[in-house]
């Protein structure tokens, strides 16, 4: 028996769509990332999750308490769940970063922004935090943000940092699925969910092509 995570994104939301930094600042879901919310959540109730925690930012609060509405399940909040601060980036479309960043751009490293170190740090410790209050069978749901969750599931696999970049990106209302093995945690599955797509996230320069 084994422990195991999934790990969603939050749906849609109208930032995402004008392809806008998110980071910290609070953008609610649109009509569609309701729609994938409730989507996503009649599936993973098949899975009988155990708990649900999720980022205090509201799309993916709203997106958890679809899950807990369907499952029954309280969701509890944790801010280390938070996506990727964008410092001085919050609110700007990549065009906007490119052309009076280009070098910052390039590298992705925001201004007054949260290093991907860190970040990767306090969501994998979240994640291990939330974890070890399951049974050894059980199954916890984790409702966090597109970078947030990659750069947490690469240091939860223990990958070097170099290798980072390897892992891609999640779409709206995707998921990840991690178990807890006897030399550590290791990914089952990766952006399921949706058939392949483009992914608009804040973890990378461009669109994630699939």
């Amino acid at each position: 028996m084994s422990r195991r995570v999934v790990c969603l994104r939050h749906g849609q939301t109208l930032w995402n769509v004008e392809r806008r930094f998110q980071g910290h600042t609070d953008i609610p879901l649109d009509e569609t990332g309701a729609a994938q919310a409730a989507r996503a959540a009649g599936l993973l109730a098949y899975l009988r999750p155990d708990m649900i925690v999720s980022s205090d930012l509201q799309r993916a609060l709203h997106t958890a308490r679809a899950l807990g509405g369907v499952t029954g399940l309280d969701v509890a909040v944790d801010k280390d769940l938070r996506e990727r601060g964008g410092g001085e980036w919050e609110g700007l479309t990549r065009e906007q970063i490119s052309t009076g960043w280009p070098r910052e751009f390039a590298a992705w490293e925001a201004p007054g922004g949260e290093d991907v170190a860190d970040v990767a740090e306090r969501v994998s410790a979240a994640v291990r935090r939330w974890a070890a209050r399951l049974e050894p069978d059980g199954l916890l749901v984790v409702v966090s943000h597109g970078a947030a969750i990659r750069l947490g599931v690469a240091k939860l696999m223990g990958l070097p940092q170099e290798h980072w970049p390897a892992l891609g990106g999640l779409g709206n209302c995707s998921w990840s699925v991690l178990e807890e093995g006897r030399k550590g945690w290791r990914l089952l599955e990766h952006n399921a969910g949706t058939l392949p797509e483009p992914v608009q996230s804040d973890d990378s320069p461009e669109a994630t092509r699939i």
